[in-house]
């Protein structure tokens, strides 16, 4: 499919480092260029999100049913390993790609009113274009090593905005905690890949899931190894039993972060990692069940420590752990498209939570004159009464809440119905399905 519009997916990466360079660049030269700024921060994500857009409109034109990878250089070249820096244009990745990109451009707009004042204006947009790059290469990776740099970096990015207001010690050490924590998940990610090149004798997707059902027996103490392995990287950059404790702290960064960084997209990416990893997971019926029972007890787990926060932003926090549980669920129990669907739709009414709290927390610290955020401002006790004096934010809040409950016609609904239906199935069905197509 080369020589299409599918060609241009390297721009969509591009255009978000773009705008990494420059407003860091103006972070140190111009910082108080905030029209410049603004113009090139949320700029780059709309341009990118046009990209994205023209490239799923080519692949879905041509129907394609393999995937398209699309290799730049040769990136490690050591003896039998042989790691392309290349991208791979499937369903899967194009679906997070345009959720990237899509919900990025509106949370990047928001960000221009929410932090005007801040001093530090020309530096957040700065991390946010390069959160945004580091993103979009771990989705479009064609390789684990390649999609490894995209989960380094954002974990890089979450450290750096978690502790955006670094003057307040409580802000730096959650910055610390979530970079920390992470790094266990990390471990699990590395060793799996090791693994699969001692089993298969690549990193290269297509490669690796070409040869697993010949080089790993299925149900086999390898293949079970390599994706509990992974599984914990899963469940530390996306929150899960027993790594779940930073993302509440998370909360310590600017509002429109917990949006895009800690609701809609990087702690979606263990998720992804398992669909996109889904015919390993489906060769090792022990590591799927973990898998389904570990986001089965988040979702439970979590959901009961939101109902005793008094912070808005924590409430929030914990709903979006029990909610990735939720799409654990899903991919754990082989309900791939289920578990999708939901961080689709989740990445649209959660990051519509965040931003309407953003717009609460920003209407009483412009009510008290304070500068930026602060515990007695998020305090839901403390709160009351503004419906009419912000109608517009109640209602857009109420509209997501009720999406987020399951109530229909509203997209929450459809989505947990997809995973509740599927869950009680069993995946032994699924096995055999796959190992036959193999």
């Amino acid at each position: 499919m080369t020589g299409t519009a599918v060609d241009l997916i390297w721009l969509a990466p591009a255009l978000a480092l773009l705008g990494f360079v420059v407003n860091g660049t103006l972070a140190l030269a111009r910082p108080n260029s905030k029209t410049l700024v603004s113009l090139i921060g949320a700029g780059v994500l709309l341009a990118a999100f046009a990209v994205s857009v023209v490239v799923f409109s080519a692949f879905a034109g041509v129907h394609a049913e393999e995937p398209v990878v699309l290799r730049y250089w040769s990136w490690i070249p050591v003896g039998t390993l042989q790691v392309d820096f290349a991208f791979q244009v499937d369903q899967l990745s194009l679906v997070m790609l345009l959720v990237v990109t899509g919900v990025g451009s509106l949370i990047h707009l928001f960000s221009i009113g929410y932090m005007k004042e801040d001093p530090g204006y020309a530096r957040y947009f700065a991390y946010l274009n390069l959160f945004v790059f580091f993103m979009l290469v771990l989705v479009l990776g064609a390789s684990f090593p390649v999609m490894f740099v995209g989960w380094e970096g954002v974990g890089l990015c979450s450290y750096l905005l978690i502790g955006f207001w670094f003057t307040e010690a409580a802000n730096a050490n959650a910055g610390r905690k979530a970079f920390i924590m992470n790094r266990i998940g990390d471990f699990g990610f590395m060793v799996a890949m090791f693994m699969i090149f001692w089993s298969t004798g690549s990193l290269d997707f297509g490669t690796v899931f070409t040869h697993a059902p010949n080089a790993l027996p299925p149900g086999g103490r390898t293949v079970t190894v390599i994706t509990l392995f992974l599984f914990l990287g899963c469940a530390g950059k996306s929150a899960q039993i027993p790594l779940y404790t930073w993302l509440p702290d998370a909360m310590a960064g600017p509002t429109p972060v917990s949006a895009l960084i800690h609701a809609a997209t990087m702690v979606t990416a263990g998720v992804y990692l398992v669909a996109r990893c889904n015919l390993l997971f489906a060769m090792a019926p022990v590591s799927s069940a973990v898998v389904a029972g570990v986001g089965a007890l988040t979702a439970l787990f979590a959901a009961t420590i939101a109902l005793k926060q008094w912070d808005i932003k924590k409430v929030l926090a914990y709903s979006t752990i029990s909610q990735l549980g939720y799409m654990f669920l899903g991919v754990g129990t082989g309900a791939i498209s289920a578990g999708i669907f939901h961080l689709v739709t989740h990445a649209f009414f959660k990051a519509l939570l965040f931003l309407g709290s953003g717009s609460v927390i920003y209407a009483i610290h412009r009510a008290y004159h304070h500068t930026h955020a602060h515990e007695d401002a998020q305090d839901m006790r403390n709160m009351g009464g503004l419906a009419r004096h912000m109608p517009w934010t109640t209602a857009l809040m109420w509209i997501a809440t009720l999406a987020i409950a399951g109530v229909p016609p509203l997209s929450g609904f459809f989505s947990k119905d997809e995973i509740l239906t599927a869950a009680p199935m069993s995946r032994s069905s699924s096995i055999c399905t796959r190992l036959r197509g193999s």
